[in-house]
C-alpha cells in the first residue's frame, strides 16, 4: 500500500468515526469548543525533493516529506516553534479554505498543486484558546515555499518524513512555566525541535497510519526561552 492510500484511509476512518486518540497526549488537546476560537492547519505530504534524509534507514513513508514553518521568534504566541501552515477561520470559511489561504500567505505556495484528502478531527490547543481543524493534504505538484512575512515566520521548510521516524531523532521535550513542566513528544530534526502541539499531532499522526518506530521516551529534551 501507498503512503498517499494510507493518508487517504485515515482521513475515511476518521469520517466514519473509526479513529479513536492514539495517545494520552492527543486525548489531552482539548478546549471549552463554546468559547474556543476556530482555526485551521495543513498538514502537506508530498513526494520527498531533491534533498535527501539524513537518515538513511529502512523506515515507511521513506520518499516522503511535510511542510512546516518555524514562527518568528518576536510573535507573542508559540515564538520560535516550529508549526504547520495555518490559523484562524475568517467569517463563513471552511477549514479547508482557512488551511489552504493561510499556507499560501506563509509560505508563498500555489494551492493549485495540492489534493486536499480531508480532515481530521478537531484538536484543542488550550494555551491559545483554539478549536484546530487539521487538514490532510496531498502535495501532487509542488511549488517553491519561501517566508511570505519575516514578522511571521523564520524559515520554511519540507522535512524528510524518514527523519522525523528515526528513533534517533525522537526524544521528549519538556518546558517549566509557572512552577508546572509540560512534556511532549518531539522531533529532533534539520537544527529544529518540533514539539508541543505540532510534535504531539505528528506523533499521533504517525501511530494512527502505523508508520510510528519505538523511540525512547526517557530521552529528555529541556526547552529554553
Amino acid at each position: 500500500m501507498s503512503a498517499r492510500q494510507d493518508l487517504v484511509d485515515l482521513v475515511r476512518r476518521s469520517d466514519g468515526g473509526d479513529v479513536t486518540a492514539p495517545n494520552t497526549a492527543w486525548a489531552a488537546l482539548t478546549v471549552d469548543e463554546t468559547i474556543a476560537r476556530k482555526a485551521a492547519v495543513l498538514m502537506l505530504f508530498g513526494v520527498l525533493d531533491d534533498v535527501p534524509a539524513a537518515s538513511g534507514k529502512p523506515l515507511a513513508a521513506a520518499d516522503l516529506d511535510v511542510l512546516l514553518l518555524e514562527r518568528a521568534h518576536t510573535l507573542g504566541s508559540h515564538p520560535g516553534q516550529v508549526a504547520f501552515p495555518g490559523g484562524s477561520i475568517d467569517g463563513d470559511e471552511t477549514p479547508v479554505a482557512a488551511a489552504l489561504r493561510e499556507a499560501e500567505e506563509e509560505t508563498g505556495l500555489d494551492s493549485a498543486g495540492v489534493e486536499v484528502l480531508g480532515v481530521l478531527q478537531e484538536l484543542g490547543l488550550a494555551r491559545s484558546n483554539f478549536l484546530v481543524t487539521p487538514v490532510l493534504g496531498w502535495w501532487w505538484s509542488p511549488s517553491p515555499v519561501h517566508v511570505v512575512d519575516y514578522a511571521e515566520s523564520a524559515q520554511v521548510f519540507r522535512i524528510p518524513v524518514r527523519d522525523l521516524l528515526d528513533p534517533a531523532n525522537r526524544v521528549t521535550a519538556t518546558v517549566s512555566r509557572d512552577g508546572r513542566t509540560f512534556s511532549s513528544p518531539a522531533f529532533a530534526v534539520s537544527g529544529v525541535l518540533v514539539w508541543g502541539f505540532t510534535g504531539i499531532i505528528l506523533d499521533g499522526l504517525f501511530e494512527q497510519l502505523g508508520w510510528a518506530v519505538p523511540w525512547d521516551r526517557t530521552r529528555l529534551h529541556e526547552v529554553v526561552f
